[in-house]
């Protein structure tokens, strides 16, 4: 194989084992889509977060700090899942809201089924060409919360 053409066979490799990293969500719809639809299995074991690629740099900010901050063999602060609200499950029958967006930013609440009935709401931001979650909300039931509080920054 000549050289151009190895080089060209690698990018591309490259890329295809990597599709969501190259992947610019024009619409707060299409974000949550692939987010609920993601195989976290294809995350980068790196990554402050197994959805690191659908966060904003402020939120993996946030989560990279915890981590960092995190004794080894420690948990942080974020101990469940919070795009299924819970340690275990899948979300089924995923309804995604409306968006309310004003200028960059997003607010879209979603609706599924882990068990029990779950909303949460997601904020969103327009960053690097596309929409990114923000920040992730579960104001309902006896212990509401948010990423951001979790993590320990006052947005």
């Amino acid at each position: 194989m000549r050289l151009p053409t190895f080089i060209l066979a690698l990018a591309v490799s490259a890329v295809a084992a990597f599709p969501a990293l190259a992947q610019t969500y024009k619409t707060p719809k299409a974000l949550l889509t692939a987010l609920y639809s993601y195989d976290t299995d294809n995350s980068d074991a790196e990554a402050p977060s197994p959805y690191s690629i659908f966060f904003s740099d402020h939120l993996n900010e946030l989560l990279q700090a915890d981590l960092d901050n995190t004794p080894e063999g420690d948990v942080g602060a974020i101990d469940f899942d919070p795009v299924i609200a819970g340690q275990d499950g899948v979300a089924s029958d995923v309804r995604i809201g409306q968006p309310i967006l004003l200028d960059d930013k997003a607010e879209v609440e979603v609706q599924f089924e882990n068990g029990e009935e779950v909303t949460l709401f997601y904020s969103l931001v327009r960053e690097h060409g596309g929409w990114k979650v923000d920040d992730i909300a579960n104001q309902k039931g006896d212990n509401p919360w948010s990423l951001s509080a979790l993590l320990g920054d006052a947005q």
